[in-house]
């Protein structure tokens, strides 16, 4: 037993001294080994490596995968026309040179988001000053982001870090111009609905006009093609009376006698003062529709006319 006791003593030693020659590199890890204090190897790829021994070979590893930093409170940020808006941004980071990453916020993640953030910082306010609220708010957004993005991931770059995105997720107006902007906003609105309404107005009495004129087109068609076909209808009853009265003048008069004493008295009351002379009673006293010719022929039927 006394014997294995050293044996067991050394194969111990000799796995710690093995363990401390081996390390891994995960795929989220940059390991730098480092050779009496200086970086002598970057290692990015995974697996397993070989090293000395502490102290003379020494590991540190930094993680490479992508990170978010976000505002915890939105930043206020001054416009061109000097009003103060509050945005809350986000931005995708990652190491991109773990040696000159280490060189200058060693293995400090918290060193490098603070210099990220005051980089941010820096070009937020140098997009948005030159800009107007309405530029920023809708129309240009998507420009401001892009102009932080370029400029951060220069700064960024000699840091050993690589930007991957900045995105502006919200943009709000200070409470003390909240309400001036709501004012302008309403009366904006209201200056286009009046526009509308008086366009709308406008494109109503043109629309009542053409229609009046396109109904006094029709009125004055649908008139003149009427007195066209009356005047045909007066034609054609015209020819028929005279085709009438070449067949048979004599009873063409007696017809159109006994028209106009139906028409003399239709009424209870009607009377004429007429001399029984007149043509209007020469087929009066005629039961054979025959003119009268004697004078004085209608004599004996003039007491019928009261």
């Amino acid at each position: 037993m006394q014997r294995l006791f050293p044996a067991l003593v050394g194969i111990v030693i000799a796995l710690a001294v093995l363990s401390s020659c081996v390390y891994v590199v995960r795929e989220r890890d940059a390991v730098l080994l480092f050779a009496l204090g200086e970086v002598r190897k970057t290692v990015t790829e995974p697996g397993l490596y070989f090293k000395l021994p502490p102290p003379f070979q020494t590991v540190t590893r930094l993680d490479k995968r992508l990170q978010t930093i976000e505002t915890n409170d939105p930043e206020r940020i001054q416009t061109s026309e000097k009003k103060n808006l509050l945005i809350d941004s986000f931005v995708k980071w990652r190491i991109d040179d773990p040696r000159l990453f280490y060189v200058t916020f060693g293995a400090n993640d918290r060193a490098a988001v603070e210099r990220l953030q005051a980089q941010i910082r820096d070009a937020l306010n140098a997009s948005v000053n030159v800009r107007t609220v309405k530029a920023v708010v809708s129309t240009e957004r998507d420009a401001i982001m892009r102009e932080i993005l370029n400029n951060v991931k220069g700064r960024a770059k000699p840091l050993g870090v690589e930007v991957v995105d900045v995105r502006l997720r919200r943009i709000e107006f200070a409470p003390e111009i909240s309400e001036s902007v709501f004012r302008r906003m309403e009366a904006e609105r209201k200056q286009e609905a009046n526009r509308l309404r008086a366009s709308g107005a406008a494109d109503g009495e043109r629309i009542r006009a053409q229609a009046d004129r396109q109904r006094q087109e029709m009125l004055a068609e649908a008139y003149a093609k009427a007195q066209a076909i009356m005047g045909e209808g007066d034609a054609v009853a015209a020819n028929i009376y005279a085709q009438a009265y070449g067949k048979n003048p004599e009873f063409y008069n007696f017809y159109r006698s006994l028209e106009a004493y139906r028409s003399a008295f239709g009424g209870k009351g009607d009377a004429l003062v007429l001399s029984p002379d007149s043509d209007f009673f020469k087929f009066w006293g005629s039961s054979k529709g025959q003119a009268n010719t004697l004078p004085g022929a209608g004599a004996s039927a003039a007491p019928a006319l009261q």
